[in-house]
């Protein structure tokens, strides 16, 4: 299996491999200090989870720190390459992998988007609720004009279950459970290793995976979604930030 490791920021050195491969991954994203203050700014949030509040979703409500990330010129300058100065975070995640939690994710595709009240629309279904929170599966045009950026907490390399991704997968749209597997036998799947700091922008349609951790150790992730559009009306983004 082949590992992409980061590159320099400057998106006029991968946007023309993003659009083909539907992922890149970014050097230096985020400095250390930053890091350490995330990381303890959503301690915090889980500690008032364990009482009954939202923790590690709903991120963007919950935690002054993870909006300030999303609206940083670091993270701006890389989602905006993309999607345009009109581009909003939607949704923020945390993803805390450790040797006591260590979990294998399958090859699948991010489908799922969260809103602010339900409404049955043409084309949007699989309906579902996460914490209190709406969930629904838009029409792949939506999902097509996003972008997911996931920023390295902590290092992580081939060994400690990185983010595995098919390149180019995400040009097939939504596929089925026989596309997806077609996909794994026809594409080489990469491992996105990254340093902390680093970040993987990635399609929500590129199929993906993660593998238990071989040497596992904590490998924490914050992972922004970001969108440039509306839903189909009356559908609203739970998050428009």
């Amino acid at each position: 299996m082949m590992s992409a490791r980061g590159r320099h920021d400057d998106p006029s050195t991968w946007l023309a491999d993003f659009d083909s491969a539907g992922f890149v991954c970014l050097q230096t994203v985020a400095a250390a200090a930053a890091l350490d203050e995330l990381a303890e700014a959503v301690a915090a949030v889980e500690d008032r989870a364990a009482a009954g509040r939202a923790g590690r979703r709903n991120l963007l409500r919950e935690c002054e720190l993870v909006r300030e990330i999303a609206c940083s010129p670091a993270v701006r300058q890389v989602v905006e390459a993309v999607l345009g100065p009109r581009a909003r975070c939607v949704r923020a995640l945390w993803f805390d992998k450790t040797p006591s939690a260590n979990w294998r994710v399958t090859w699948h595709q991010d489908l799922m988007v969260a809103v602010d009240e339900r409404h049955d629309v043409p084309g949007c279904g699989a309906w579902s609720v996460k914490q209190g929170v709406p969930h629904v599966q838009p029409p792949a045009s939506v999902l097509q004009t996003m972008v997911t950026l996931r920023l390295h907490v902590d290092d992580c390399d081939a060994d400690n279950g990185p983010l595995r991704v098919l390149p180019g997968s995400h040009r097939a749209g939504i596929a089925d459970a026989t596309q997806l597997a077609a996909l794994r036998e026809a594409i080489e799947p990469v491992n996105c290793c990254l340093g902390a700091g680093g970040a993987v922008l990635m399609r929500p349609l590129l199929v993906h995976s993660s593998g238990a951790a071989v040497r596992p150790r904590q490998r924490r992730v914050l992972h922004l979604e970001f969108a440039a559009g509306r839903l189909p009306a009356p559908l609203t983004w739970y998050d428009w930030v």
